[in-house]
């Protein structure tokens, strides 16, 4: 079998990792994660001797000892190694190795060891109450719990979501050293393909590489736009995204990181205007600028400010567009200022017309919308067109399960953990609980398995209907997904019947026991005992 040496230093240590041809990118990403003794939660970062960032994979460009590559590792989660500071030991390490073993034993044995499930309980009892203090935390409650009257609400705690002036004038410092860094073809080429992995850039590197698909589609010499100003625009965007867990910055990314995908795998470009792909791609990078992590539902219900504001009409895309465009405003970020007013107007037009379009509310009726106009779909028709746009980012929005399971299932983890807040706050506000966010009722597979066969693949396949090359890159891959959400759930529903199965045996043995020692108790006392009382 032929194999691959690749040559590269860590810390100054000259290291040398061999691996088939043919080596899973997985496999090769482990070899290089051992070989740096880098943890779970680490990032690595790879660089070629001229210091360009290239991609860890098997397409490594075989080189030589005096011609090393240099890779580093990047902490990936530092309120993560805080905790695991103060309390001995990294509790989502635990965690995941737990699920691994449990889900290992689950698909081979169909039954769960009442040691793994008593060890699962302790770790989730313990997570349980950490998230619960860093719950009431968040809301900003610590200092109001005697206050019958208060009412949290995203709009009262949203400062203490925001990021902080120091960390946005650390990552700007950082962004600007690298924003004339050359990245290399090979990562340029990676960046248009639905495969890419985001977990392994910092926001740093991912406003570089946002700046690079700008630049790569033809936009900063078509539209005029100065680097200084887009970096600008990079960095105010960057700087509204809030730090909760789904709806943040990276998110944004990954939907901006599959329009661009799709755009390059559909030669859009030889289809549509210059114009309308700008829209497209600003529309994913702003879609959900200064997101709370409460869905309109929430905001609706609990009459937030928002919901105040826009009339119960789709307020948080109404309030993307709005912060969007406030961006926009100012001179030094905005990368639309050296175009005519026609040309403006036409780009605010697009750009709303697309955020708006992510309320998911609105699913059903674009989706009818396109496929009545599929089977006579004219590129040249800017009503076609802009249907279309609306698809392409709803499927950008929630792609990704269309991206390999290593990269697809921490952002499902990250949505569920964004739900359950939402219908913990529900609860203790009195509000309506969102069904399919309460923590008591949704399991993981459960939240994904409905979502893909109903949601997920019509839309899919409708796009897929228009660009047939799509069916290999989004839609067996989201047909995979569903099949090992399906089968989890099938663990799941066996283990469940299991335990309860254990659980009346138990209590049978209990009755049993029971039942004989009463019995025994009574043959004990002997015949003094059926004697009437005569006294």
């Amino acid at each position: 079998m032929a194999t691959k040496i690749i040559y590269f230093t860590v810390n100054g240590r000259p290291e040398q990792a061999e691996f088939p041809m043919d080596c899973p990118a997985q496999d090769v990403k482990d070899l290089f994660r051992s070989a740096a003794e880098a943890g779970p939660h680490d990032i690595l970062k790879l660089y070629n001797p001229k210091g360009n960032i290239i991609n860890i994979s098997p397409n490594l460009e075989p080189n030589s000892p005096n011609s090393c590559y240099k890779l580093e590792v990047v902490a990936a989660d530092c309120n993560s190694a805080e905790l695991a500071g103060a309390l001995g030991f990294d509790l989502s390490t635990m965690e995941k190795r737990l699920q691994g073993l449990e889900k290992k034993i689950l698909f081979e044995a169909g039954e769960t060891p009442a040691v793994v499930y008593e060890m699962k309980k302790q770790v989730d009892s313990f997570r349980e109450k950490l998230e619960s203090v860093e719950h009431l935390s968040w809301l900003g409650l610590f200092k109001d719990l005697t206050d019958g009257t208060h009412k949290p609400s995203p709009f009262y705690h949203k400062r203490t979501l925001h990021k902080t002036k120091k960390e946005c004038e650390h990552v700007r410092e950082k962004f600007l050293q690298m924003s004339s860094l050359e990245v290399s073809d090979e990562v340029r080429q990676y960046l248009k393909t639905p495969t890419f992995d985001n977990w392994q850039w910092e926001d740093t590197e991912i406003m570089v590489l946002l700046q690079v698909m700008y630049t790569d589609l033809d936009f900063i010499a078509t539209f005029n736009i100065e680097p200084e100003v887009l970096q600008q625009f990079l960095f105010e965007v960057y700087r509204r995204y809030n730090n909760i867990p789904f709806h943040n910055f990276k998110h944004c990314f990954c939907v901006t990181q599959m329009m661009y995908g799709l755009i390059w795998l559909t030669d859009l470009k030889s289809k549509m205007d210059s114009i309308d792909l700008l829209i497209m791609l600003t529309s994913a990078v702003c879609h959900d600028l200064d997101h709370t992590g409460y869905n309109n539902a929430y905001q609706i219900n609990a009459r937030t400010e928002l919901a105040l504001r826009y009339n119960d009409i789709s307020p948080l895309e109404n309030h993307h567009c709005a912060v969007a465009f406030e961006i926009l405003e100012k001179t030094e970020s905005n990368i639309f200022r050296n175009l005519s007013m026609d040309q403006y107007k036409r780009i605010r037009e697009g750009i709303i017309k697309c955020i708006l379009a992510t309320d998911m509310t609105r699913h059903n009726e674009i989706l009818s919308k396109f496929k009545s106009i599929l089977p006579a779909f004219d590129f040249t028709n800017k009503d076609h067109r802009d249907v279309l746009m609306m698809i392409l980012i709803k499927v950008s929005d929630i792609s990704n399960e269309a991206r390999p399971m290593e990269v697809a299932e921490p952002w499902l983890d990250c949505l569920l953990q964004e739900f359950y807040n939402q219908s913990d706050v529900e609860k203790l506000e009195g509000l309506p609980v969102t069904p399919f966010m309460d923590r008591d009722k949704v399991t993981k597979p459960s939240s994904q398995t409905g979502f893909i066969r109903f949601v997920l693949l019509p839309l899919f396949i409708e796009l897929a209907n228009l660009f047939p090359c799509l069916e290999q890159h989004i839609i067996d891959p989201v047909r995979k997904a569903l099949d090992y959400y399906t089968e989890m759930e099938k663990a799941l529903e066996r283990k469940k019947q299991n335990r309860a199965q254990s659980e009346n045996t138990a209590k049978s043995k209990e009755t049993t026991v029971g039942a004989q020692s009463t019995m025994g108790s009574h043959t004990d006392a002997g015949p003094e005992a059926s004697k009437p009382d005569t006294q």
